[in-house]
């Protein structure tokens, strides 16, 4: 089977304590397996990866107030979901905002209604989880925003 390509975005969301804010999310054709993601999504025709993660923030957490930053990482990542292969190239953009309380919306779309909560974790969790996390290499990112700043140039993860 060909993979189908896509362009997306994701989002590091950090709130005033340093900590992101990741998805928890699970695929109907793998039952039992779930993870961990940071809020994100496809890029729509036409629509920079800047639009589309204020669009996506807002359509699976409902926050549109944020402060945003800059470009911090991007990667290719393959994986399967309802049984299609997709071959994925991603963006990461940073954001900040100064709510703690978020929640999942219920949008009705098939890719939202496989979100299941929300979570703001700390690097130290990051780093010792068993639960499986997306992107690999999230924890190292977060940390070095935290301690450095953002990256001069966007890394690749």
């Amino acid at each position: 089977m060909v993979a189908e390509r896509r362009r997306a975005v994701r989002v590091l969301l950090m709130d005033p304590d340093g900590r992101i804010l990741l998805l928890h999310g699970t695929d109907p054709a793998t039952p039992g397996v779930d993870w961990w993601i940071t809020p994100g999504g496809g890029i729509e025709p036409g629509e920079s990866p800047a639009e589309a993660a204020r669009r996506e923030l807002g359509e699976e957490i409902g926050l549109t107030e944020v402060e945003w930053g800059p470009l911090v990482a991007y990667g290719t990542v393959e994986f399967s979901f309802r049984g299609r292969d997709y071959e994925q190239e991603q963006w990461f953009h940073l954001a900040r905002t100064g709510r703690g309380e978020v929640a999942l919306r219920q949008s009705g779309a098939d890719e939202h209604a496989l979100l299941l909560a929300v979570r703001w974790w700390t690097v130290g969790e990051l780093r010792t989880t068993e639960e499986t996390v997306y992107p690999r290499g999230l924890a190292a990112l977060v940390e070095q925003v935290l301690t450095e700043g953002p990256p001069e140039l966007p890394v690749r993860l």
